[in-house]
């Protein structure tokens, strides 16, 4: 299935396609388009869009597209719960704190779209930090 989103991905464009991949289509195809064609895209393509103001799951009720798929999807894990937290701050600018972890990732983002790489390339550099950063919050649920 395609999933569709706005271009030059920060953190919650790739945390999602991390999250959708990993527990709610593994064979997603994942589509950066400019803003203003998210939405015309997904209605032509019959794909799923996401973070992007009038998408299916974007920013809601104070949480951001990830944590909104996570609620969507009902993904009962505790280590994408503390993921999720991770998320929102790094992604949401009023809730930089929310983790001690949050401003890292946002750095991290940071450099990333600092690279000067495609979309796609991006992506696929950045989904290993994801992966990285689950087995930490794994670790840390299994502790707590």
């Amino acid at each position: 299935m395609k999933w569709v989103t706005r271009e030059h991905p920060k953190t919650d464009r790739i945390a999602c396609p991390w999250l959708i991949r990993k527990f709610i289509d593994p064979d997603a195809e994942i589509v950066y388009v400019p803003n203003d064609q998210v939405l015309d895209y997904a209605a032509r393509e019959g794909a799923t869009s996401f973070d992007a103001p009038g998408a299916t799951y974007t920013h809601r009720d104070g949480k951001c597209s990830f944590e909104t798929l996570v609620d969507e999807y009902h993904i009962d894990d505790p280590a994408i719960a503390l993921l999720g937290k991770v998320v929102h701050g790094a992604d949401v600018s009023e809730d930089r704190d929310a983790t001690p972890q949050s401003r890292g990732l946002e750095a991290i983002a940071d450099g990333f779209a600092l690279l000067g790489v495609d979309d796609q390339r991006q992506l696929e550099l950045e989904l290993p930090v994801y992966d990285a950063l689950y087995a930490w919050a794994k670790r840390q649920v299994m502790a707590d």
